[in-house]
């Protein structure tokens, strides 16, 4: 799968904490939005930080975006200001610390932290963690300020006695 946006770090070249400020293209920003079903997104940026963490790297960033969609009540495109933050650690594939599988599969506490997430090709996509968290926080049934939906008025089920009323009423 191809991403709209890509800003990868190999584990290699990391050294120490490193920061970076993100700020896609016009052209990365119509793929975001086309790959995220959104109409536009006029605005994205983001602040990330990312360290070594064991053998694989622990990200953190801040990223604000406006988003453009279509209002499901109205159909008029709106925008929308967002905003989040991230915290996402990450292990290379192979890696000694990566949680074990259970027989069934991964078993999972709900109160307990995310499991780390595997890296392909040993290095960490600071814009694919910012796409994903802009993804979580867009609303899938979007409704534009102050639109309400009011449902037409139920029309009257006709019954033999108004045919007849209206045949009374044109003599």
């Amino acid at each position: 799968m191809s991403l709209p946006w890509s800003e990868p770090v190999r584990l290699g070249q990391l050294l120490g904490p490193l920061r970076r400020r993100l700020q896609p293209d016009e052209d990365a920003r119509r793929r975001i939005a086309r790959a995220l079903g959104i109409d536009a997104l006029p605005e994205l940026s983001a602040e990330v930080e990312v360290a070594l963490w064991l053998d694989g790297a622990h990200v953190e960033g801040r990223w604000q975006a406006t988003v453009v969609q279509t209002c499901g009540v109205t159909l008029e495109p709106f925008d929308t200001a967002l905003s989040g933050a991230f915290s996402v650690r990450a292990l290379p594939p192979g890696s000694p610390h990566a949680p074990a599988e259970a027989a069934g599969g991964v078993e999972l506490e709900l109160s307990a932290e995310d499991p780390p997430d595997l890296l392909a090709e040993g290095a960490v996509d600071l814009a694919g963690y910012v796409v994903e968290h802009l993804a979580l926080e867009i609303d899938p049934y979007p409704r534009k300020p102050g639109a309400e939906f009011e449902p037409p008025p139920k029309e009257r089920e006709s019954s033999p006695f108004d045919v007849l009323q209206r045949l009374k009423d044109r003599t």
